[in-house]
């Protein structure tokens, strides 16, 4: 099996940033990109990755759109409280980011040029690791936990 490439993934000047503007607005987010070359404000792991600073996602049109929609899924997980102290770092707790992993997924499929099962497969490429190998297989059959979180803070239907 050869190893996924890194450098295959969607990225924002992909898919339509208007598009991936509302979705986050949904959420009281805001979508600041940068121009390209600047440095990524509140980026937790250095460009191009996506970077958070209260409730601004900030982007380049180099960064990944699986990166943008973790980080804008951080924010959503927080309560607003939480979300407004926010800057760089949003948790170190694995119950949120499970379900910020899950959401980000969920919420792929909501934007149009992405969905659900690519932004598995360039979670994969990029090297998300789950102990069942795959990020589908941890959203298919190991994710219970996350999507009760989810549903328990109001942020998916019970299944």
């Amino acid at each position: 099996m050869t190893a996924p490439d890194p450098s295959t993934v969607l990225r924002l000047d992909d898919i339509s940033v208007a598009d991936a503007a509302a979705l986050l607005a949904r959420y009281d987010l805001v979508l600041e990109q940068v121009p390209a070359g600047a440095p990524i404000p509140g980026s937790y792991w250095g460009e191009p990755e996506a970077g958070i600073i209260g409730s601004t996602v900030y982007v380049r049109g180099d960064t990944p759109v699986h990166s943008m929609l973790h980080e804008a899924c951080h924010l959503i997980v927080l309560p607003p409280e939480r979300r407004a102290q926010v800057h760089t770092d949003a948790t170190d707790s694995v119950p949120e980011e499970d379900a910020t992993c899950y959401l980000q997924i969920v919420l792929a499929g909501q934007l149009p040029g992405v969905g659900s099962e690519r932004l598995m497969a360039d979670m994969d490429a990029w090297g998300y690791t789950y102990r069942l190998g795959s990020t589908r297989a941890w959203f298919e059959q190991d994710a219970d936990d996350a999507q009760q979180w989810l549903a328990e803070h109001g942020l998916l239907p019970l299944a």
